[in-house]
């Protein structure tokens, strides 16, 4: 039996992943550059939740452990021997135009630190030293990330100009 399961209502878990998929979705799709492999990894995080069942203090807390359970399988499969490079997908990204979306491949071409560091500050709102608790990393390690991913950037945004 589950932990906590009687003590929950019946849609418990949907209502969960109702809540939280598309944010982690995100996330997992940022840092894998994939959407199958974003899938796989969402499916392994809800896995990982209804294994365990934890009770939090605030929802707070239970984005934060999801966050971090799903930055950490995703690093576990970049490390992944088993691991194929492809072309990441943009299906899950809205574009308005052609200039977005050749801004939005050259993010997602980013190598995945990069590219997570960019995701989680752009686009989920979170501070420097957000990112480096949900990473695991330095707030200085974070800056640097962001400063090297904005600085290739530039500089793709300068050679298209030229162009």
């Amino acid at each position: 039996m589950i932990k906590n399961q009687s003590i929950r209502p019946e849609d418990w878990l949907e209502k969960i992943v109702e809540q939280h998929k598309v944010r982690l979705f995100r996330i997992a799709h940022s840092m894998m550059g994939q959407w199958e492999d974003a899938e796989d990894v969402l499916q392994d995080v809800l896995i990982k939740f209804l294994e365990k069942s934890p009770s939090f203090k605030s929802v707070e807390h239970e984005i934060a452990w999801l966050i971090r359970v799903t930055v950490n399988l995703c690093k576990d499969r970049l490390r992944s021997a088993w691991r194929t490079t492809s072309v990441p997908l943009l299906d899950i990204h809205s574009v308005e135009d052609g200039e977005q979306e050749s801004l939005l491949e050259t993010v997602l071409s980013l190598p995945p630190k990069y590219r997570t560091a960019i995701h989680f500050f752009y686009y989920e709102g979170y501070s420097t030293r957000e990112i480096a608790r949900m990473t695991g990393q330095t707030a200085g390690a974070v800056q640097q990330q962001l400063a090297r991913a904005r600085a290739m950037l530039k500089n793709y945004l300068e050679r298209e100009a030229c162009i």
